[in-house]
């Protein structure tokens, strides 16, 4: 079942944000991830949200994501940014077509 990454982004040094971009992109895609939305974080319909930025990431499932998260190529990335990109990420399973289950 696919599982999904979502992420909230806030550039603190843009020259970091535009070193970090390319090496954490091709690991995603390295690892099976796909991006289902990327870019500003749109005004939230209720409540707040409290990044600049927001992604979303779909991976064919939670041990693929695992592996990515783990992987020496995503560490690199997580080196270039510490500091000078704050992400948050938040793993999910996806629900089955019929919804939610009890």
């Amino acid at each position: 079942m696919p599982a999904y990454v979502m992420v909230n982004v806030d550039v603190l040094d843009e020259e970091a944000a535009l070193a970090y971009a390319p090496v954490a992109q091709r690991s995603i895609l390295d690892h099976g991830g796909r991006y289902l939305v990327a870019g500003p974080t749109p005004e939230p319909v209720e409540g707040t949200w409290d990044s600049s930025r927001f992604v979303l990431l779909e991976f064919p499932d939670m041990a693929r994501i695992r592996e990515w998260y783990d992987s020496p190529e995503y560490r690199r990335a997580r080196e270039i940014r510490e500091g000078k990109v704050r992400v948050s990420l938040l793993f999910a399973e996806g629900a089955p077509p019929e919804g939610f289950v009890s």
